[in-house]
């Protein structure tokens, strides 16, 4: 246990990224695309966090790849206006330097980074790295792109929080038994995110680093050593 480090997974669309409106009208033209009129854009934005196929599943309640591929299709062209939420990566650069193992869990796939990390604007030394889609059998809500970053960087589960903005987020991070805070930027109100079980909700990136010191982040980075936080 000595060795394991404290950490933060930071989920991407709609946490560091301003993709979550996008992804719903990707999502909302490809379901209609592939004969499910019935579903509104509205539930289309509730299911997002969820892994693509497992959108489909609690959208249909049937398997429809042709769905998810067309899926992809639709958000191709919409990349182009797709932005980062002020002081993203400002937030990731704070956690690092104040000693956290900063790591990205997204549903996405691993070429998704390609473009992600780009796009988040931060530099590839602040991340310790990532899990994605590829590395579990099953994505958010599951708790498992959570546990295979805690073991895969050596992360100490009492001293890891999740940062994300749903409420697949709060389940995956609670099954995982971890801490989270949520954001409501993506879209997800305040108090649905409590409800669900969050323990912290800020505006957005810039909100929580505002208050980055008497977040539980600050609390968590408190606990580093000073050699290993930088701090003098």
């Amino acid at each position: 246990m000595a060795d394991l480090r404290p950490g933060v997974l930071f989920d991407v669309d709609g946490t560091l990224l301003d993709t979550n409106y996008l992804h719903t009208l990707a999502w909302w033209r490809a379901l209609r695309a592939t004969g499910h009129d019935e579903i509104t854009m509205q539930q289309c934005h509730s299911a997002i966090g969820i892994a693509s196929a497992g959108l489909v599943r609690h959208l249909t309640g049937g398997e429809d790849e042709e769905a998810v591929d067309r899926h992809s299709e639709e958000y191709e062209p919409l990349k182009a206006d797709l932005t980062a939420f002020p002081r993203a990566a400002d937030l990731l650069r704070a956690c690092h330097d104040a000693g956290l193992l900063v790591v990205l869990a997204t549903s996405g796939q691993e070429g998704d980074l390609d473009w992600m990390v780009p796009a988040i604007g931060v530099s590839e030394d602040v991340l310790a790295g990532a899990t994605t889609s590829g590395d579990v059998e099953e994505a958010k809500p599951e708790p498992d792109l959570l546990t295979v970053a805690v073991e895969r960087y050596g992360l100490d589960p009492e001293q890891t929080v999740v940062v994300g903005d749903t409420v697949w987020d709060v389940a995956a991070a609670e099954r995982a038994g971890l801490r989270s805070i949520m954001v409501t930027c993506g879209g997800i109100g305040r108090a649905e995110l409590l409800e669900a079980g969050a323990d912290e909700v800020y505006d957005d990136p810039a909100d929580l680093l505002a208050h980055l010191d008497s977040s539980l982040l600050g609390q968590v980075a408190r606990a580093v050593p000073d050699d290993v936080a930088g701090r003098s």
